[in-house]
C-alpha cells in the first residue's frame, strides 16, 4: 500500500509546517471554547523510533503518514511471523513429508533405522522409532487404527493439538481404533470408535515407536500388522497401505526464515476454512495480503517491508528461544535449563482466556508435537524435556570447546534418559562424523559411576579415557541440547534431582 496525499484547500505542509502549526496555536478563542486536557492532543512534532512525526492540529503531513503506513504494514509482518509461525511449521512438515512419497492418506513414512541428521526435522531425538503421515479429511471422516506401546499425536494444519493414541491416550497403549471428523462434520458418528474432531482439512500425525533391546524390529512389525487408515466409507474394504523407509534420507521439514515464510502460511489460509483460525490473525495475515480466494501479489514496497519483517520476527524469535526471559521458564533458579512449555500448558495459556504469545513461539521456533502429555504430570509415563542453549556461566555453546555436564545418581528415567544436540541454525539434529549426535542409557558401553551418576562430555575431540560418554560437536557452530526422560519418575517433579549444567573443561 502506498500512501496518497490528500489536497486540502488552504493547508500547507513540508517546510512550512512550523508557521501553519503557530497559527494553529494561535486560533482565537471562541464562545464554546474550553479547556482541552493535555492527553488528549497531539504535539506538532513529536520524536519517535520511526523518526520525527510532525502534524498541522493533528493531522500528519505526508511523510509522518507514509512513515506509520510503513510501520504498520512492517509490524503486522512481525506479528505475522510470530502468530503464523505454528502453522508455516506444520506446511513445512507437509512439504517435506510429500517430497518423499506421503501424498495420501494410505502412505506411512517411518525410520526403520531411526533418524539422523541427514534429515531436518525440529529437535527431533535418535532413540525412537518415527512414523509419519499427512491426513487428509477432505473427503470425509478417517478411520485410524493404531498399534499397541506407542507415543503418538495428531495436530491440525495450524500445529493445534487434535488428539494422542496410544501409551497417553484413550487406549492407553493397547492400540485401538480413531474416527478423525472433518471441520464441521454433521453426519452420524458410528459407534465403536474413539472420535476426535479436527479444525482443519490437513492434519499430521506421527508416533514413535520403542526400541527392544537396541532393535527397531518389534515396533516396525506391530505398524505394518496394525496401523492402518482408510475412509469410513471404506470401512468393509480397506485399501492397501504403504510403508516408505526414510532413514537418512535428506529432506527438510523446518519453515523459512525468509520472505518464503509468508508464502507458506498463504498456502494454509487458501487450503483451509476461516474457521479454522481467530478473526484477529486472519486479519493479521489480510492486512499484509494473505486473505483467502485471493493472490498473495506484493507490490516491491510490501515485499521489501515483509522481508525486513521476517528478519525482526525471526531476530524475536531466536531470542526468545535461545535467551528465554518467560516468568517460570527456568526449572531451578540455580540452573541453565527450560522448558518449552512454560506455564505448563499445551494451549500456551497463562490462565483461563490469556495467551502466552512468547512460550508459543518459544515452543514453536525449537520443536513440534503438540499433547497435553508434554505438558502434564504423568509419573512413569510418557516422556519429559529441558533444553540448554548456554553454559552454566549463561555463555553459548560453543561447538569449538569441551565442556561436561554430570547427572546425579538416581535419575529419574523409568525407561531411560538422553542427550540429544541441535544445531542453533536449523534447530536440527548437529551434522558431525557421529551419525547419531546424542547419548543415552540405551547406548552399548556408556560408563555408569559407581554411585549410578553419569558424566558426558561434548566437544570437537573425545577427551581421552572417555570416549564412549562423549558426543561431538562441530568448530564454528553454536549448539544446544535437550535432556529427555522417557518414563520421568516423581523426583523429576518435586525438583529433588536436578542436573549439572554445561561445565567448560579449561
Amino acid at each position: 500500500m502506498k500512501f496518497t496525499a490528500i489536497a486540502i484547500p488552504g493547508l500547507v505542509v513540508g517546510c512550512a509546517l512550523a508557521a501553519v502549526c503557530a497559527s494553529a496555536a494561535d486560533a482565537p478563542k471562541m464562545k464554546m471554547t474550553t479547556g482541552i486536557p493535555e492527553g488528549i492532543t497531539t504535539p506538532a512534532s513529536v520524536e519517535t523510533r520511526i523518526g520525527t512525526l510532525s502534524y498541522f492540529d493533528g493531522f500528519p503531513d505526508d511523510a509522518t503518514t507514509q512513515k506509520v503506513y510503513d510501520n504498520l504494514d512492517f509490524m503486522r509482518g512481525v506479528q505475522a511471523f510470530l502468530n503464523a509461525m505454528p502453522g508455516a511449521s506444520a506446511e513445512a512438515i507437509r512439504v517435506g513429508w510429500a517430497s518423499q512419497g506421503a501424498v495420501n492418506n494410505q502412505t506411512l513414512l517411518i525410520m526403520e533405522n531411526l533418524m539422523d541428521s541427514k534429515s531436518l526435522f525440529l529437535t527431533p531425538n535418535t532413540e525412537s522409532v518415527y512414523h509419519m503421515a499427512w491426513l487428509d479429511v477432505s473427503d470425509g471422516p478417517l478411520v485410524i487404527e493404531t498399534p499397541p506401546n506407542v507415543l503418538g499425536i495428531i495436530d491440525d494444519h495450524w500445529f493445534r493439538y487434535v488428539g494422542d493414541f496410544g501409551n497417553a491416550g484413550p487406549d492407553k497403549g493397547q492400540g485401538g481404533k480413531f474416527l478423525l471428523l472433518p471441520p464441521g462434520y454433521e453426519g452420524d458418528v458410528p459407534e465403536g470408535y474413539t472420535v476426535l474432531r479436527t479444525k482443519t482439512f490437513g492434519n499430521l500425525m506421527f508416533y514413535r515407536g520403542f526400541l527392544d533391546n537396541g532393535s527397531t524390529k518389534t515396533s516396525l512389525d506391530k505398524t505394518r500388522k496394525f496401523y492402518k487408515v482408510y475412509s469410513l466409507s471404506d470401512a468393509g474394504n480397506p485399501p492397501p497401505m504403504k510403508f516408505i523407509n526414510v532413514s537418512g534420507k535428506e529432506f527438510n521439514t523446518i519453515h523459512a526464515n525468509d520472505f518464503h515464510f509468508y508464502e507458506e502460511v498463504n498456502s494454509i489460509v487458501q487450503s483451509e476454512p476461516n474457521e479454522a483460525l481467530d478473526p484477529e490473525t486472519l486479519g493479521v495475515l489480510a492486512a499484509i495480503g494473505i486473505e483467502k480466494g485471493k493472490e498473495f501479489a506484493p507490490d516491491a514496497r510490501m515485499k521489501k517491508i515483509l522481508t525486513e519483517a521476517v528478519a525482526v520476527g525471526n531476530a524475536t524469535a531466536r531470542a526468545l528461544t535461545f535467551r528465554p526471559r518467560l516468568e517460570g521458564v527456568y526449572y531451578y533458579p540455580d540452573r541453565k535449563w527450560f522448558t518449552s512449555f512454560p506455564g505448563g500448558s499445551y494451549e500456551f495459556l497463562t490462565q483461563p482466556g490469556v495467551r502466552n504469545l512468547d512460550g508459543r513461539v518459544l515452543f514453536h521456533y525449537y520443536a513440534t508435537g503438540v499433547t497435553p502429555a508434554m505438558a502434564m504430570k504423568m509419573v512413569g509415563v510418557g516422556s519429559q524435556y529441558a533444553a540448554a542453549t548456554t553454559d552454566s556461566e549463561g555463555r553459548p555453546l560453543d561447538g569449538s570447546k569441551t565442556y561436561r555436564i554430570h547427572l546425579p545418581p538416581g535419575i529419574p528415567a523409568r525407561n531411560f534418559w538422553s542427550f540429544v544436540v541441535y544445531d542453533n541454525q536449523t534447530r536440527s539434529m548437529l551434522q558431525t562424523d557421529q551419525q547419531f549426535p546424542s547419548i543415552s542409557s540405551l547406548k552399548e558401553g556408556v560408563v555408569i559411576n559407581k554411585d549410578g551418576s553419569v558424566d558426558v562430555w561434548f566437544g570437537p575431540t573425545a577427551p581421552k579415557g572417555h570416549e564412549s560418554n562423549w558426543v561431538q560437536t562441530v568448530p564454528g557452530k553454536g549448539w544446544n541440547s535437550l535432556l529427555r526422560l522417557y518414563g520421568p519418575e516423581q523426583a523429576w517433579f518435586d525438583k529433588t534431582w536436578k542436573p549439572g549444567d554445561f561445565e567448560l573443561v579449561k
